[in-house]
């Protein structure tokens, strides 16, 4: 009985240690395996478009709104001080340096990552995987590579997209719902933002892209169970996804000036 609580307690030690061990190779070697060819050029082209561009609609809709009603509660804080002219300039360093990369983030991994872990864990359960590697094909690279490579190009694309389109949907509440002045929201915007806010911003997206792709990369690849071990692989990277995207944000934050 002792000895069975013992391995028993090693086990769960030992689990996590080389969970992350598993994590660490993916990114590793799909990383390393950007240098190597075959390239996959066509296969990242698709990954980025399937990533990126379908979901657009997503990133262009919650953007706007996201603007909007940081807008609308922000204009009402600031009213008690009489202080709406700050409304424009803090809505920009908000969106850029914080909800666009964590938002991005967030619907990215919902969307595309639950995906990717669901197709790379089906060919896994059903021995596709098993199969590339008997024809000397490494998964690694045809697998891994173009969604962790496509995951790190377009997070911060749609990230700047976000960018773009919250600040039209925070003009576009500040100018014809709370009825600001223009010249006055325009200077503020222009001041309080800076270089350095859109670029962490977009730093940020970079890490979280890289995020995503390994997570869901490392789900799928290590699918045990069948279908549902598929589903839970699907469910495991949208959470472990979401939660280190949150994480991180707070140590890059705390990093950055």
């Amino acid at each position: 009985m002792i000895r069975g609580a013992i391995e028993a307690l090693g086990r769960r030690v030992l689990e996590p240690i080389e969970e992350v061990g598993r994590v660490s190779r993916i990114f590793a070697f799909g990383t390393a395996n950007i240098f190597i060819r075959p390239l996959r050029f066509r296969e990242t082209v698709k990954q980025m478009e399937f990533i990126g561009v379908q979901s657009l609609p997503i990133i262009l809709l919650t953007s706007f709104f996201t603007g909007a009603v940081f807008t609308l509660q922000s204009h009402r804080a600031f009213a008690m001080f009489g202080a709406q002219a700050m409304v424009g300039g803090t809505v920009g360093v908000a969106l850029t340096r914080e909800l666009a990369p964590t938002l991005t983030g967030l619907l990215v991994a919902g969307r595309a990552g639950s995906a990717m872990a669901a197709e790379i864990g089906s060919m896994r359960v059903s021995e596709q995987i098993d199969a590339l590697d008997a024809m000397a094909v490494d998964p690694i690279n045809y697998l891994v590579k173009p969604r962790l490579l496509a995951s790190v190009i377009v997070t911060p694309l749609l990230t700047a997209i976000y960018d773009f389109v919250g600040m039209v949907g925070s003009w576009y509440i500040a100018m014809y719902v709370l009825n600001m002045s223009e010249p006055e929201y325009m200077k503020r915007t222009q001041e309080w933002i800076d270089w350095d806010d859109i670029w962490s911003g977009l730093l940020k997206a970079l890490v979280f892209g890289a995020i995503i792709g390994t997570v869901a990369c490392y789900k799928g690849y290590y699918t045990r169970g069948g279908a549902a071990g598929v589903g839970r692989a699907t469910t495991s990277s949208v959470v472990v996804s979401s939660v280190a995207i949150l994480v991180s944000n707070f140590f890059i934050a705390w990093a950055l000036p």
